[in-house]
């Protein structure tokens, strides 16, 4: 009958919450009073660090409860490394007992199990020496069983309360992405939404570029990682073997890997290929400063998220694709005018907000119409086609050359100086001048004129306006050759081809 009364008490304590210290605390108040125990707790295994902590307790002394027993030391570990009931009849006279209380005579432990899995240990102790006889080693091996119970109906319940969160998640990310066709608004939105949502400490976004993979957003907690924008090697590296395998990949310690860190408080990481339409777009990257973090139960719903953020992403380089055919020169296959007036405007807002330099070279080609006259307009379009190639090679990623009209060019340049600007402007003369242009017998040189935010102008108009006034003082002094701007001030249309003054003759 007692053996019954404890059973039955046990299971309506392991079915009256889903809360675990709950459960727990009525589980060891049960113990303690059936079987006269002052000391009873019950401690989990933490399976990353193999050692066991105190998850609650009745009895035991200030202090001691904070204590981690690593598997196989103390009667505790013991009965955790064997799998079985350890017991010690007397603790005065037992080299493996591990104080908890000074009061203790006797000590059980009994290993929680689920299936063939140790989760954690059933401590008992008592002031009486060879307290525990055989039946009550037998009726709290049956008691422990509920306890187990407990646990694996917490977990569960926890599982599918996550489970259900995660659906959650993957609905508003999946209702959000559709509302986002702007990339560079996108890529970030979309590292803070799963940050959020799965409470990962950093989240990154590696996209293919050519033969890289580039960080082209990331959101969280973790300081002191790799810039945005940032190319990033393949070579050994865990995104690589995502990106080829198109497999997710997990590492519990991801410290071991030196050359695949973005992070260096990188301990545990996922990376996820984002894949559309049997292509390989680049990797999302879940970084944890803890190790073992992630696991395969978690690996399903956010490879959910990354095949969502993956058609999102696809959709936005259509979008992208798109808006920059519209801001394409037809013949060149350079940046028109119109995408021109807007990159300017950004590149001052960018330049007033960080402080930098940025620059504005005019470049014309010189005596065009008499080329295209002397030897027709479809040489005088290859020369069109020429010079932008070149000088769209001899500029930095960064910066940006467009085609102004006509055969007039313009290049915007990035975090430079006036002198720089000008030095820009001469390389280029010079690359232009020795190019061979072929059905061209002579050679075919351009002028150029470069102006500076702020040095030479406050806005778009001030800017263009100074460096043209500096190329047409360049074409007045001779042609092939720069000259920068050397005036802030706007001067009306007819005086202001006169204020610039060349550059000193190559």
């Amino acid at each position: 009958m007692q053996k019954i009364a404890i059973l039955y008490d046990a299971s309506q304590a392991v079915l009256s919450t889903f809360d675990l210290d709950e459960v727990l605390q009525q589980i060891l108040v049960i113990a303690r009073d059936y079987f006269r125990l002052q000391n009873v707790a019950i401690l989990l295994l933490d399976h990353e660090a193999a050692d066991l902590h105190v998850r609650r307790q009745i009895g035991w002394d200030e202090g001691e409860d904070k204590i981690r027993l690593p598997i196989g030391k103390g009667i505790t570990g013991i009965a955790a490394q064997q799998k079985r009931p350890v017991y010690s009849p007397d603790v005065r006279q037992d080299p493996r007992y591990v104080i908890s209380a000074q009061t203790t005579r006797s000590e059980l432990a009994i290993p929680l199990m689920v299936r063939d899995q140790v989760v954690g240990v059933l401590d008992c102790q008592s002031e009486n020496v060879n307290h525990f006889d055989d039946e009550t080693v037998d009726l709290l091996t049956l008691f422990s069983t509920q306890a187990s119970i407990a646990l694996e109906n917490v977990r569960l319940y926890s599982l599918e309360r996550r489970r259900a969160s995660q659906l959650e998640a993957i609905n508003v990310i999946a209702k959000e992405m559709t509302n986002v066709l702007d990339l560079p608004e996108l890529l970030p939105k979309v590292c803070r939404l799963i940050q959020e949502a799965f409470q990962v400490p950093q989240v990154s976004l590696l996209l293919r570029d050519e033969e890289e993979l580039t960080m082209r957003a990331s959101h969280g907690t973790l300081t002191g990682g790799t810039l945005e924008v940032e190319s990033l090697p393949l070579k050994n590296t865990p995104w690589k073997q995502a990106f080829e395998a198109r497999k997710t990949l997990i590492e519990d310690d991801a410290s071991l890997n030196r050359h695949g860190r973005l992070f260096p408080q990188t301990a545990s990481r996922m990376s996820i290929p984002l894949i559309s339409y049997g292509q390989a777009l680049g990797v999302l990257v879940l970084t944890s400063d803890r190790r073992g973090a992630f696991n395969l139960s978690d690996a399903q719903p956010l490879e959910s998220v990354a095949d969502i953020c993956a058609t999102a992403i696809q959709n936005a380089f259509y979008v992208e694709r798109v808006r920059k055919l519209a801001y394409l020169d037809g013949l060149t296959g350079i940046f028109n005018r119109r995408y021109f007036e807007l990159r300017v405007v950004d590149e001052i807002e960018r330049v007033r907000r960080f402080g930098s330099g940025m620059g504005v070279i005019m470049i014309d080609i010189d005596n065009f119409k008499r080329l295209n006259d002397e030897f027709g307009h479809l040489l005088g379009d290859e020369v069109l086609r020429q010079v932008s190639s070149i000088l769209h090679q001899q500029v930095r990623r960064l910066d940006v050359v467009c085609r102004f009209g006509g055969e007039e060019f313009v290049v915007l340049l990035s975090q430079t100086s006036p002198q720089h600007s000008l030095q820009v402007a001469e390389k280029l003369l010079r690359m232009v001048e020795n190019h061979q242009f072929p059905g061209v017998p002579r050679p075919v040189t351009i002028s150029a004129g470069a102006a500076n935010y702020p040095d030479h102008g406050a806005t778009r108009d001030e800017l263009v306006e100074a460096a043209d006034r500096a190329l047409y003082a360049a074409k007045q002094a001779g042609r092939n050759r720069a000259c920068l701007a050397t005036s802030l001030v706007a001067t009306p249309a007819s005086t202001r081809r006169k204020v610039a003054e060349p550059a000193p003759e190559l």
